[in-house]
């Protein structure tokens, strides 16, 4: 008996913006975007896809893949760093906006981990109270957080949303395990301000703007090796192997981490789900983008083991185990 998921669901914004179009933006390339990140294009938000618009979407698209009510949703949880408010919440916004009058509702700030966060949460929750369904979101709108200037980071993010509803089960099926993680320690190689701050004695030093700040190099390194030591420790808690797992979702950072941990971690590619270069690193969409795609091209199967693993700024990153 587990907390299962009922539906899931997505939306990325209208916008495609292609590598050639960055090309007149910032001093970089198309070959040189390719062969360092696998990223092709990425969308980005216009009017009207505001961070809680396309997390609302996605959300509406979950609940009915999942046949389920907004009023019948006891939690939304909503992972971003891209609200478009610091309060209210993005998460109360979504409720809003589904009518999900039922649900109390809060963002989660944990970056690129936002969703498994989450549904780690919804888990707990579930466990505790099985007549209780969940709403787990990821959405981002980092082009407006981005210094598009800054070739290192710009190329990288995209926006959008994912989804997925969470409930019980009285079957084997469900969430088998997760394996969680922070260090505060290393918050300088992955940042972002917050704007100015009106009272003096309160203002940040060398604050140069609410936009992404990353040194790539020490990401990678850390990344790599975070989120093989998540899965292999997630693993070897619940006695199963790599070779058992039938599909892997990971978060779409870019094709050198995801191909350095799926090396390391011994998992044929055939088995592992990515989109990347479509979409880039969409921080907390990420994983639940992915998620619903799979879901959508059928490449979930009743009863396959799905294995999740993030790394995002805190730094904060993690794995979870699902049993489909």
């Amino acid at each position: 008996m587990g907390t299962v998921v009922l539906g899931t669901g997505a939306c990325v914004p209208e916008r495609i913006l292609t590598n050639a179009e960055l090309e007149t933006i910032v001093d970089t390339n198309d070959e040189w975007i390719r062969s360092r990140t696998g990223i092709e294009a990425r969308r980005i938000a216009g009017h009207g896809e505001q961070t809680f618009q396309l997390a609302a979407r996605a959300a509406e698209r979950a609940l009915a893949a999942a046949e389920v009510g907004a009023e019948e949703i006891g939690l939304l949880v909503l992972g971003t760093v891209s609200s478009h408010m610091l309060m209210p919440s993005s998460a109360c916004f979504v409720q809003k906006e589904i009518g999900a009058v039922n649900a109390f509702a809060y963002d989660i700030n944990a970056a690129c981990s936002g969703f498994l966060f989450g549904l780690d949460l919804a888990d707990k929750y579930i466990r505790a109270d099985p007549t209780m369904k969940v709403l787990v979101i990821g959405a981002e709108t980092l082009s407006g957080r981005l210094n598009w200037q800054d070739r290192n980071t710009c190329i990288l993010f995209g926006d959008g949303a994912g989804a997925a509803v969470f409930g019980h089960s009285a079957s084997d099926r469900g969430v088998i395990g997760s394996n969680m993680f922070s260090d505060g320690g290393l918050w300088r190689l992955l940042y972002m301000h917050a704007p100015v701050s009106t009272n003096p004695e309160l203002v940040v030093p060398d604050n140069s703007g609410a936009h992404v700040q990353m040194e790539g190099r020490e990401v990678f390194k850390h990344a790599v090796r975070a989120m093989e030591d998540a899965v292999c420790g997630l693993l070897a808690r619940e006695k199963i192997s790599i070779e058992a797992i039938d599909v892997v979702i990971p978060h779409q950072a870019n094709i050198r981490i995801l191909s350095n941990l799926i090396e390391r971690l011994g998992v044929p590619s055939e088995k592992v789900f990515l989109n990347v270069s479509k979409y880039g690193n969409t921080s907390a969409a990420s994983i639940p983008i992915a998620l619903a795609e799979a879901d959508e091209q059928g490449l979930l199967h009743r009863g396959d083991l799905v294995l999740f693993c993030s790394f995002g700024g805190g730094f904060t990153w993690g794995a979870t185990l699902i049993k489909w």
